[in-house]
């Protein structure tokens, strides 16, 4: 027994080095498999939170030019045979109503969609094509009517160039659009100046900021604006009308000034012009009718001076122009040979502006043109003889939804050789779409 028992001084002996090994044991167990704390005591770590993006950060969204682009346009739609006291089926008028005279039922007269917007700071776009032009015996044909780009060159606005192809700053009606106007097409006396009122060329034009806004509210308020062309326009333009190469190296000018103010409280706007050029007429001879240019001179003077008037109606409206010039034309006496003759007319329109009347607008009118001269873009230069004149109603019916109704009586020089006169009545009614 005594032999097994260790001795008191061997266990004390030993009882450090135990103690150490204990120690290195724990350690060594500490480092190779960690540990976790009870899931009672392991601390909460949230989730990460997706925060929103900061306010300034939002508002520097990257824009486009193609986010500024607005799309618009209307679309009119025809029928010319309501009956009429006199009928004339030989009563034409190519250059403005395609669908009086014999053969025709319902008809597209404009379809527009005009695409526009500001592509930077001091550039803007206007493009619109037409749906609905006719070649030879092709109805609803596309064709450009508008492509230009508007340049400012300054901060407010004021002062641009137009380039490209646009209306050319003559008249009052000639400028304002067939989407406004009252009357179902164009006098005679204004728009025989320019085929499609357009052209190619070159535009400055200048309008205070007042100005501006006046001209847009003269549109927007429905009391049948012209639009924005500038208190001052002035320009150079091919000559020969839109669509159409030019044929001579001789460009047009065109200048106008035009101001619309308050006269008490209603809207007044008073504009002159005029342009400068040479022109290139087409002329087709046949054996019963040799016709032929006066000493066989092709760039014939081509020029005329404007003076327009524009009270508009609130409630009562009067609109007037009137031009004189010279301009390619067969002679009165000499119907075979094409000069450069003098031209006159004008047209005188009364209107009255009713609101409310069943929840919408109402705008009777009645119109009269007097034109004496030739036209220049049709074959040989015919010269014309037009009295007429038009009584109509205007019916708003939605801002989207708009119905005319009018009475003409015409008495006119046909559009076709060998350009006779005629006389006739025509009644028609026609639907217009605004989008």
């Amino acid at each position: 027994m005594h032999l097994l028992a260790p001795s008191r001084s061997v266990l004390v002996a030993l009882l450090p080095s135990a103690t150490l090994l204990v120690s290195s044991l724990a350690n060594a167990q500490q480092t190779d498999t960690p540990s976790t704390p009870p899931a009672s005591e392991a601390p909460a770590v949230p989730a990460p939170a997706l925060q929103p993006p900061p306010a300034a950060e939002a508002s520097k969204k990257e824009s486009h030019w193609y986010d500024k682009i607005r799309i618009r346009g209307y679309t009119q739609f025809r029928y010319n045979r309501l009956p009429s006291f006199r009928v004339n089926e030989d009563l034409i008028n190519d250059q403005g109503d395609r669908f009086l005279g014999k053969n025709n039922g319902f008809g597209i007269r404009r379809a527009r969609i005009v695409i526009f917007g500001d592509v930077h700071e001091r550039v803007s776009i206007y493009l619109q094509p037409d749906f609905a032009s006719v070649i030879s015996d092709q109805y609803n044909v596309a064709i450009l009517r508008d492509w230009y780009a508007d340049i400012f060159l300054d901060s407010r606005k004021e002062f641009r160039l137009r380039v490209g192809q646009s209306k050319v700053p003559y008249g009052f009606e000639n400028l304002q659009s067939s989407q406004n106007r009252l009357a179902f097409d164009r006098n005679d006396a204004i728009n025989s100046a320019l085929k499609d009122e357009r052209d190619l060329g070159a535009f400055f034009y200048w309008a205070p900021d007042e100005i501006r806004q006046r001209f847009k509210y003269l549109v927007d308020s429905g009391l049948k604006g012209s639009g924005d062309y500038g208190v001052v326009g002035l320009g150079v333009y091919n000559g020969q009308t839109a669509n159409r190469p030019e044929r001579n190296d001789n460009l047009h000018t065109v200048g106008r000034v035009t101001w619309p103010f308050l006269f008490g409280k209603q809207f007044v706007e008073v504009g002159v012009g005029g342009y400068y050029g040479r022109y290139n007429v087409s002329v087709s001879p046949t054996a019963e009718a040799p016709y032929a240019l006066e000493n066989g001179e092709n760039n014939l003077v081509d020029a005329r001076a404007n003076l327009s008037l524009m009270i508009y109606p609130q409630p009562l409206g009067f609109a007037a122009e009137y031009n004189v010039g010279r301009g390619p034309s067969l002679g009165e006496d000499s119907p075979f040979i094409i000069g450069s003759r003098p031209l006159r007319g004008g047209y005188a329109q009364l209107m009255y502006k009713l609101d409310g009347v069943l929840g919408v607008s109402l705008i009777p009118y009645v119109r009269g043109t007097l034109y004496e001269g030739g036209k220049k873009f049709e074959t040989n230069a015919p010269r014309y003889d037009v009295r007429e004149l038009e009584l109509g109603v205007e019916w708003q019916i939605y801002k989207a939804l708009e119905l005319t109704g009018a009475y003409l009586i015409s008495d006119r020089t046909s559009s076709r050789a060998p350009y006779l006169q005629q006389r006739g009545d025509v009644t028609r009614i026609q639907l217009q779409v605004n989008y």
